[in-house]
């Protein structure tokens, strides 16, 4: 027959303590064992979302748009530029070196 064991508070405080008392050893082992695996787990979550490509549907949602010039604006500044003869030479020169001030 099975004997019944009780549960006696006391004991198992007692056996918690000595355990504790043999842990107590290597707290700094421990301690740097804790520190190194959660160093460890972010270094390779990090590895884990630089290496990940992503899907299409991605890629077309941050697509940057094409500019849109209105075509009223376009008609304007063609006038504007076969009109003034100083603005024909502005034009000129910006295409000729666009980074220039």
């Amino acid at each position: 027959m099975k004997k019944h064991q009780s549960l006696n508070l006391t004991a198992s405080i007692e056996k918690v303590k000595a355990l504790l008392g043999k842990i107590y050893g290597y707290k700094t082992f421990i301690f740097f064992l804790a520190v190194a695996s959660v160093y460890g787990f972010i270094i390779w979550r990090i590895n884990y979302y630089s290496n990940t490509l992503p899907s299409q549907s991605e890629k077309t949602a941050q697509a940057t748009p094409q500019p849109h010039i209105d075509a009223n604006t376009i008609q304007k500044l063609q006038s504007l530029q076969d009109n003034s003869v100083s603005v024909q030479s502005l034009f000129d020169a910006a295409r000729s070196n666009p980074f220039q001030e």
